[in-house]
């Protein structure tokens, strides 16, 4: 039984729901490489949260396409987000050294090369994986389904040296940066980088994601690529790395918890994109332009249901408010109401009627004379009778 379920789970789906839930203003303001980054965390915390309610207490192969797709997109996203953190530190460079605006064709030749980096370059691993695939896929109990590499030289050219690489590439980035700035801090205040939809705000918010990624990447990745290593098997050939390619290998729990070995690498692989999705989380999504566009969703929300938004307030903020349709130039009517002199008067008057069950409405009526004060008068009518 997994001990972390369902917390897991929820953690999650949670995840996946906040990492996207700015991607809308990131792609206006063309920021490739946040928005793959948001992609690829959530896609794989979406895997990762059904994996967790499917394979609950089994390791049985339910669903074998399902696992032939995932299990890919998994090996991707190990590349994809490094490069994103990767992209964005690139990004973040050229704009620091240009300090004007872009040309309609720079932004375009920028995003191509951003896609090629955030999502070409990883299907390009999903390809070239395939060479050290030792079989289809594993199954492990509470987990779900995982990839295969088998441990021999041709792993690490295919896939195991290429996080680490990339980090390495992001903090030499990342280092020009923090100098361009320190340098160029005068004219960074004074803030025009290189187009208007990257605001000084949103410039150092993802400086520090980008960091942050880094100083994540860097460590865990040198400690897969170490336990790889230290248990590298010998290359014999392409036939005998893929001899059993179309077997499924299932790990009930009560195995691969009490292997020493193998359940830190087995929770690592599921835990980091948790990791990943909550340090974004964390920088973007309860930001303060975040936090503002939800007002604007919300007050667009609020129209299409029969109200409107209100002005904006001192920071900023949209408050969705009901439509008023009262002039403005209106005072508020007072409103004067008759009640007996007493309330043992009122009381002696409803000892002598008797109630019959219901009350005509159209009985009272209510006078505003024009000053603004009214009063309420009742008549008797046939619901009520007179007790002799």
């Amino acid at each position: 039984m997994d001990p972390t379920y369902p917390l897991y789970s929820i953690f999650a789906f949670i995840c996946f729901i906040l990492v996207l839930s700015p991607l809308p203003w990131h792609l206006q303001a063309w920021n490739v490489g946040t928005c793959m980054y948001m992609l690829w965390t959530s896609t794989v915390c979406l895997i990762w949260f059904i994996n967790s309610l499917i394979w609950r207490n089994n390791a049985i192969d339910w669903a074998p396409i399902y696992c032939d797709i995932t299990t890919r997109i998994v090996i991707g996203a190990g590349v994809a987000i490094p490069a994103c953190g990767l992209c964005i530190q690139r990004r973040l460079y050229c704009v620091t050294k240009q300090l004007g605006s872009l040309t309609q064709q720079e932004k375009l030749k920028a995003v191509i090369v951003d896609m090629l980096i955030t999502l070409g370059f990883p299907l390009f691993i999903i390809g070239i994986a395939y060479i050290s695939q030792g079989h289809r896929y594993d199954i492990f109990e509470d987990v779900g389904c995982t990839f295969h590499i088998h441990d021999a030289w041709p792993a690490f050219l295919t896939y195991y040296m290429w996080p680490l690489t990339i980090a390495l590439i992001s903090a030499v980035y990342c280092g020009m940066n923090l100098r361009t700035i320190y340098r160029r801090r005068s004219a960074l205040n004074k803030f025009n980088l290189a187009d208007s939809t990257l605001p000084a705000k949103i410039y150092m918010r993802l400086l520090y994601l980008s960091c942050t990624e880094i100083v994540f990447t860097i460590p865990f990745a040198s400690w897969v690529l170490y336990t790889d290593i230290i248990n590298i098997a010998p290359y014999i050939s392409w036939a005998d790395t893929h001899s059993f390619f179309h077997l499924v290998w299932a790990y009930p729990s009560i195995i691969w918890h009490n292997e020493k070995e193998l359940r830190p690498i087995v929770e690592f692989y599921r835990w980091n994109i948790i990791i990943c999705a909550i340090v974004f989380i964390g920088f973007f999504t309860f930001a303060d332009e975040s936090r503002r566009n939800y007002g604007i969703l919300f007050g667009r929300l609020m129209k299409w249901c029969g109200c409107s938004r209100s002005r904006s307030t001192a920071n900023g903020h949209l408050l969705p408010m009901f439509e008023n349709r009262i002039d403005s130039s209106a005072t508020a009517p007072s409103f004067t109401v008759s009640l007996p002199s007493t309330l043992d008067d009122k009381f002696d008057e409803l000892k002598t009627m008797e109630f019959d069950g219901h009350i005509s409405a159209s009985r009272m009526s209510i006078s505003l004379d024009s000053q603004g004060s009214s009063s309420i008068e009742s008549s008797p009518s046939s619901d009520y009778k007179t007790l002799l």
